[in-house]
């Protein structure tokens, strides 16, 4: 029923003060070169599907130490049953968040409005002003910024919890570009600032950047902390 390539029974730093396990959709409509999910973009038949009844298996014998569940990939909103999935859990006491990369804005405001999710974690992978570099990020020739625009629009309006989250790359975002990216995400938004980890990436030259240090990221968060509500480092 649902094709499930991965799943991690416990996880801390999935969702901020949450116990969850994680799931993982195969498949990706993004090829940034710094991911680090390299096979479940690329190979993702090569993976065994994970049963359904598995994962309800440990998350019933486990209810009363698990809050949630994450839903990643890949890029979830790709898959036509995602609602269908979210609802599973939703029916089952548990709390919902799906990570996204904001490319499918109808399937964001579905899940929002249907209330099948409590939180959404959305990367933003370069400042939207800039194309071009939307494109180096993501590692196509055209991407829809328009769509982008609209995800952003959907989580600032609803009443749902919400981060945006950038991955930062040395070779593809300056100090500036994290600055203009908390300024568009606007005042009332939380921002993350996730360092980059040069291990499996789609791109295999990436795997010899050096990540920025974890000061210059602080130093990066501490320029921008006045243009939103919140700012964190993470990695």
């Amino acid at each position: 029923m649902f094709n499930i390539k991965g799943f991690i029974k416990t996880s801390l730093v999935d969702w901020d003060g949450k116990i969850t396990s994680v799931i993982f959709l195969p498949s990706c409509n993004f090829r940034c070169p710094f991911c680090h999910n390299k096979e479940l973009v690329l190979n993702p038949n090569e993976f065994e599907n994970i049963s359904i009844e598995e994962i309800d298996s440990f998350l019933l014998e486990n209810k009363d130490f698990v809050d949630g569940v994450v839903i990643t990939g890949g890029e979830p909103t790709l898959h036509k049953n995602l609602p269908e999935l979210c609802k599973h859990f939703k029916e089952m006491g548990l709390l919902v968040k799906v990570d996204t990369n904001g490319s499918n804005p109808e399937m964001l405001k579905h899940l929002i409005d249907q209330k099948l999710i409590d939180y959404v974690a959305m990367d933003i992978k370069a400042p939207l002003s800039n194309v071009k570099k939307y494109c180096n990020s993501t590692g196509l020739e055209e991407v829809n910024i328009e769509n982008i625009k609209k995800s952003i629009d959907i989580l600032r309006k609803s009443d749902i919890d919400f981060e945006f989250r950038t991955t930062v790359v040395p070779t593809l975002h300056t100090a500036e570009d994290i600055a203009e990216i908390s300024r568009f995400v606007g005042r009332e938004s939380k921002l993350i600032l996730q360092n980059f980890t040069p291990r499996n990436t789609l791109n295999n030259e990436f795997t010899r950047i050096k990540p920025y240090e974890r000061e210059e990221l602080k130093r990066m968060a501490e320029i921008v902390k006045g243009y939103v509500k919140d700012i964190k480092v993470r990695g």
